[in-house]
């Protein structure tokens, strides 16, 4: 028990150090899915002559707007008033694709952490995340620490709090998640942790996107434990 608190205390520590925003390198059907999965935003275009503003853009129906309320259940109330800013700002957005998209990132930042692939850390991440990310790669390289960690299944994902200032979006999740952690040296051999036993993990993550970009990438600003 004392050692999976030791290896836990040094995921959250290297976890703790803000992390960077979204995925390295993956396959292109894989960013083709997770793409899929993360919000959109719809395609900027031009006012016409005459035109104000936003009178392009699909108008969100009654249908749409009940959706939202229905999604709005169990998100903080102090949240509600910046979702429904983020939703009128992107119409697109929905706060159920959102957290389906922030489960997906979750997974392949830690994995993509865990084997230190920077590349991959580069493009999911922000770049104060990225560079403490990388620092920590670094210091577990040098030291000669392989990490062979395994998430085994996120048990909970949801809004804690958003906020949106014009353009930038930015949303905060929870994650409750069992872990399977395990530490091995330069000579292969186990110093702590076990694949055997899975430990529940807490993590608190705030995604951050411009509403105004062409890209739809929410990226990861902030990281804190839960």
């Amino acid at each position: 028990m004392i050692i999976e608190i030791v290896i836990l205390a040094m995921i959250a520590a290297f976890l703790g150090l803000r992390l960077y925003s979204v995925l390295g390198r993956r396959a292109e059907h894989e960013e083709e899915t997770l793409m899929g999965h993360l919000p959109r935003a719809a395609e900027p275009r031009q006012p016409a002559s005459g035109e104000r503003p936003g009178d392009g853009a699909p108008a969100r129906t009654v249908e749409g707007a009940a959706a939202l309320d229905r999604a709005l259940i169990g998100v903080p109330a102090g949240a509600h008033r910046a979702v429904r800013e983020i939703a009128a700002a992107d119409r697109r957005f929905t706060p159920m694709a959102f957290i389906e998209g922030a489960k997906a990132a979750y997974g392949m930042i830690l994995d993509a952490f865990w084997k230190g692939d920077k590349e991959t850390l580069s493009q999911l991440c922000d770049d104060d995340v990225y560079a403490s990310f990388s620092a920590a790669i670094d210091a577990r390289e040098e030291a000669g620490e392989v990490v062979e960690n395994r998430l085994i299944r996120i048990n909970e994902a949801e809004i804690t709090s958003a906020d949106y200032d014009s353009p930038m979006a930015r949303i905060t999740v929870r994650f409750s998640a069992d872990i399977a952690a395990m530490t091995k040296d330069k000579d292969g051999n186990m110093i702590a942790g076990s694949l055997d036993d899975a430990v529940e993990s807490h993590d608190v993550w705030t995604f951050s996107r411009k509403v105004t970009a062409m890209r739809p990438d929410w990226l990861l600003d902030e990281t804190d434990e839960g």
